[in-house]
Parts: C-alpha cells; structure tokens; sequence
C-alpha cells in the first residue's frame, strides 16, 4: 500500500490562504462596482416632475415642448406627472415617485419637511401672485365677499390657496364662519374650472389664483369677459418649484440651473413667453409667511 511520505509544508496553507484572500478581495471589488453602477444608473435615470390641476393641463402640447426642452438641458429623460388635485400630487412627493413637482404655496407649506425649495416663478416681474374673487359680468350687485354670504360659492382645490384657504380667510377676517358663511359650496379641481362655474352661473361667486385668471385672459378672452374681478387679495409668495429631500445634491442643483437659465436662451425665452412667466428665482421661504398665518389661524400650522 503506498503511504504519503511527502512533507506538507506551512506554506501550502500560506499559498491557500493567499489564493482565497485574492478571490475573496476580488468579489468584494466587483460587487463594489456593481453598486457603483448602480448608483450611476440612479443618478442617469428619468426625472419625475408633477404638474398640479391648474391651468396648464389645458396646454398638453405646451407642456410636451417643455419637457423636450427640459430633457435637452439635463441630458436626461424627463417625464411631466398629471394628477386631479393637489392631494395626489402631494401624496406622490411623499412616496418619492417624483423628483420634482410645481406646486401651490399651499401646499408647499404642508410637505416642508418632505420637500425643499428649488425656485421660484417671476409673475409680472415679481415671485408674487394674488388671489381674485370672481362673480359674473352682469351682477353688478356684489361689491365684496359680504355680498356672497348665503349663495353657492365655487372653491378650486381643499389643499389650494388662492382658490380655498385665502377666501375662507377672508370671510373670517370679516367676523363670519367659513363652515356656514355660504349657503353651498363646492370644488372644481382647478382654477380655470372655477372661472366657467361662475361664467356660466353655476356659483354666483368663486375665487382663482391670479396668474390663472390673467393668462386665460390672454389666451381664451371670451371666457374671463364673463366674469368680473370683485377684489384682489393681498399678495403671497407664487406656487414654488421643489425638490424631494432624497433629491441628490447634483442634481437639485442641475434642474435649479436650467429653471434659472432659462431667460438666458431663445428656446427658454420663447417658453416663458407662451406661460406667461418672466423667469425664475432662488426664492426664500419667507415669501410664504403671509399663507403661513393663514394656515395658522385655522390651526393648520
């Protein structure tokens, strides 16, 4: 019977020792890269942006031309997220299914330790816009919100501030309850809509973000001409642009460039034109105190 004679010697063990080491480090070295490229992908893959209800969603084919513009600047896919109302927008922020969202002021206030400031919209030269109370052309006998106490009021959107909290807190101001002020009320879902339900005489009264009201002006006349701006309210800080807090730093600062740039070129001026907007800034939270003190009043914040 042979018998293994040879001398096994510790550096056998060493070698072995050595080899496995080698692949060990190895497939640690390529699962790392694998992360890497991952994350790579992560920070390459499409830009989710919501668009709330207002007036925009009318536009689909203005909205197609700044996407491409958008996915131009970036050098990434971009895709423009529609939703109802305000709340589902809000919600998708929430479950981090958007990058990016332009929203109401409202509502900016209720994710803000969800979200983060990204820019703000220049209205007329300013990052400001009001709200209207709206009545129709040929009532001539409503002079204030006084007037509208008992009738059917038309809101845009619960989490809306010029189409919801600014107008009930109007009627608070002048001593009344919101909750029995009018004799009905209900939501249209968007600003434009509150304009036909008064146009059309379905509210004797409604109140519509500014901007809105102002670019339908502008682009359907025939519309706005049957209605009648009873007042302005006060002005507050314009529906921001924000980010997610997951949002990376590369690229907050990437859509943030091309949202400040965009007076800068042809293309961004010729879309700013056809939104009626002049530009955007950095902005600052202290634009919003004003709906801020509203939310507070209702115990909101």
């Amino acid at each position: 019977m042979h018998q293994d004679t040879s001398v096994k010697l510790p550096g056998g063990n060493l070698r072995r020792n050595r080899r496995r080491w080698l692949i060990d480090s190895a497939c640690l070295a390529a699962a790392g890269l694998i992360g890497l490229s991952r994350k790579s992908q992560a920070s390459s893959g499409k830009i989710r942006v919501g668009m709330t209800p207002a007036f925009l969603h009318d536009q689909h084919s203005l909205l197609g031309e700044w996407r491409d513009f958008m996915a131009a600047s970036l050098q990434r896919p971009v895709e423009f997220v529609q939703r109802d109302s305000y709340r589902e927008t809000m919600d998708l922020l929430r479950l981090e299914k958007l990058e990016f969202a332009w929203i109401c002021d409202y509502p900016y206030l209720h994710l803000k330790k969800e979200v983060r400031l990204l820019a703000v919209p220049l209205y007329q030269g300013q990052p400001l816009y009001r709200s209207y109370l709206i009545v129709r052309k040929d009532n001539a006998q409503v002079k204030s919100m006084t007037d509208l106490a008992g009738s059917v009021f038309a809101y845009a959107d619960p989490y809306s501030n010029t189409g919801y909290l600014a107008p009930r807190y109007e009627i608070r101001q002048i001593g009344r309850d919101p909750g029995s002020f009018f004799r009905k009320t209900f939501f249209t879902w968007s600003h434009r809509k509150v304009v036909e339900a008064v146009a059309s005489g379905l509210a004797r009264g409604g109140a519509v973000d500014s901007y809105i009201w102002d670019t339908l002006a502008h682009v359907e006349p025939a519309l706005t001409e049957r209605t009648r701006i009873v007042s302005r309210s006060p002005e507050y800080g314009f529906p921001p642009f924000v980010s997610h807090h997951s949002v990376s730093a590369a690229d907050f600062q990437l859509m943030q460039q091309h949202l400040l740039g965009m007076a800068k070129t042809d293309a961004g001026r010729r879309l700013l034109e056809h939104l009626h907007l002049d530009g955007f800034t950095t902005g600052s939270p202290a634009l919003y105190e004003g709906v801020a003190k509203m939310m507070r009043a209702f115990g909101e914040a």
